[in-house]
């Protein structure tokens, strides 16, 4: 039975220009001048240059009374009676006008499937041999394995090309692809990736002849590391063996991945948000606003309203219409500006308290005096929440006089030593490290020792703890460090 009712509920819901700043803290830098690149392309009220005030109020004197009048569906001053824009650029002009940032063009040249197929021009096959090798180039993926099965690719062919093969005749015209340029192509595994480039160099000398046998008879013992077994089997001397093992690690394990594809710039390219300097005991903070451009509203079509306020009783629907659609994209311009300036004002708190935090961090780029500090803690400080703090620590950097930095990197948790001094786990994350380097690699210090190190500097921490730390800085377990010198 359908029933009628009243029902109250209190909901919270963010507004369009509450989103729209949460967006825009999220960017960084680089990708900021895109975005106000981007508004500007679809709101043609936005234009860039010096920020200035219109004086786009009618006279006070004027009898126009219509032009203040509540009942409009929208007024002048709705729009024009405060300042044209606010700046957002709040830091010092730290570049010239003549300052130029502008991406160096590359030559363009091959793709690495396109360099395995031209080798194939160059060899004599049959036009089934052809068709095969070049449907197999193209299963083989960026690092330079074929890593689909020869009995699925014999189904896909006939489907494809029309042609009947059996997987003999595919893995013969696999094998021709794995003579091309560079050694190891064409590989189905590791170990075949290896062996493909040992045997490329002919086993021209006694330890790659060695590292040969070694891939080929001890592959999994070679993987573990376990050398004594491998001397063992083989019947190797300390000096044979550290030569062959020497010589395999010379290897590319991803033949593909080391070509030179110029459609893949596979660096990153980090522009910092923020630049610190440290002048004469005092820190001077500013927002890099390098390519970011000052907005204005349009005079153009801010005139363009003035005028129709005070010729509205004789215009047109469709120029009521166009007037409409100013003021909506007007409206959306001042959103805009402000959001930025709300991001700016944001992101100087934020950093400001950071480095307030951690001043004597700051003061030379010591790790061991990086204090415990989390999001609540810049939180607390600047009133703001503690997703807002998380916000413009993601994928933020500041550029210091001993580094470029991410903002993620100052926060840590702490734990307290055996004095009761609190401490951060980058100080523990960090004697870890120097531990790990400075090990005997013959006997690398198990989870189980550095956890005793650790405790015998003070910091009481479980094995457990160890691990973790361990593979948060990447380092592998001691077996796995274990090398012959």
């Amino acid at each position: 039975m359908l029933k009628q009712r009243l029902q109250q509920k209190l909901l919270q819901k963010l507004s369009p220009q509450q989103i729209q700043v949460i967006k825009l803290l999220e960017i960084p830098t680089m990708l900021l001048e895109q975005r106000i690149k981007k508004e500007l392309e679809e709101n043609p009220i936005l234009e860039e240059g010096e920020n200035q005030n219109l004086d786009a109020e009618p006279d006070s004197n004027d009898s126009d009374d219509d032009v203040n009048s509540n009942d409009d569906e929208f007024t002048l001053e709705d729009y024009m009676n405060e300042e044209d824009v606010p700046s957002y650029r709040l830091n010092s002009n730290n570049t010239s006008k003549d300052d130029k940032r502008e991406d160096i063009p590359f030559s363009v040249g091959v793709t690495f499937h396109e360099h395995l197929e031209n080798q194939l021009g160059m060899l004599p096959l049959s036009e089934k041999e052809k068709q095969l090798a070049l449907y197999l180039i193209g299963n083989i993926d960026e690092d330079g394995y074929l890593r689909r099965k020869l009995n699925a690719i014999t189904d896909d062919v006939a489907f494809a090309l029309g042609l009947e093969v059996t997987e003999d005749e595919l893995e013969n015209v696999l094998y021709i692809i794995q003579e091309l340029e560079p050694p190891g192509v064409g590989a189905r595994d590791l170990q075949e990736c290896l062996l493909l480039q040992l045997r490329a160099k002919e086993k021209s000398t006694n330890s790659a002849a060695i590292a040969y046998k070694i891939l080929k008879y001890q592959f999994e013992e070679f993987t573990r590391k376990h050398y004594d077994k491998i001397a063992s089997k083989l019947g190797l001397s300390d000096d044979d063996l550290r030569d062959s093992i020497n010589e395999i690690l010379k290897l590319n394990p991803k033949p593909g991945g080391g070509f030179s594809d110029p459609y893949n710039q596979s660096g990153q390219q980090i522009m910092p948000d923020f630049i610190l300097e440290y002048i004469d005991g005092d820190f001077q903070l500013s927002l890099n606003s390098r390519n970011v451009p000052d907005l204005r509203i349009s005079r153009e079509y801010s005139e363009m309203l003035e005028n129709y306020s005070y010729n509205k009783d004789s215009a047109s629907r469709q120029e009521k219409d166009a007037m409409t659609f100013v003021r909506q994209k007007i409206e959306s311009a001042k959103w805009f500006i402000d959001a930025l300036k709300q991001r700016q004002n944001t992101l100087l708190a934020t950093m400001e308290s950071i480095i307030e935090y951690q001043k004597d961090f700051f003061k030379d780029g010591d790790e061991t005096k990086l204090r415990p500090m989390i999001l609540k803690d810049i939180a607390d400080k600047t009133g703001l929440d503690i997703s807002t703090i998380s916000r413009v620590a993601n994928s933020k950097y500041i550029q210091t006089h001993f580094g470029i930095y991410a903002l993620k990197y100052f926060f840590s948790e702490g734990m307290q030593t055996d004095s009761g001094e609190e401490v951060s786990t980058k100080e523990i994350k960090k004697i870890l490290q120097e531990c790990v380097d400075n090990e005997q690699k013959r006997k690398p210090l198990t989870d189980e020792q550095l956890m005793a190190i650790l405790q015998e500097k003070g910091y009481p921490i479980a094995r457990r703890t160890v691990a973790k730390y361990r593979e948060q800085l990447g380092i592998p377990v001691a077996r796995l460090r274990k090398e012959l010198k």
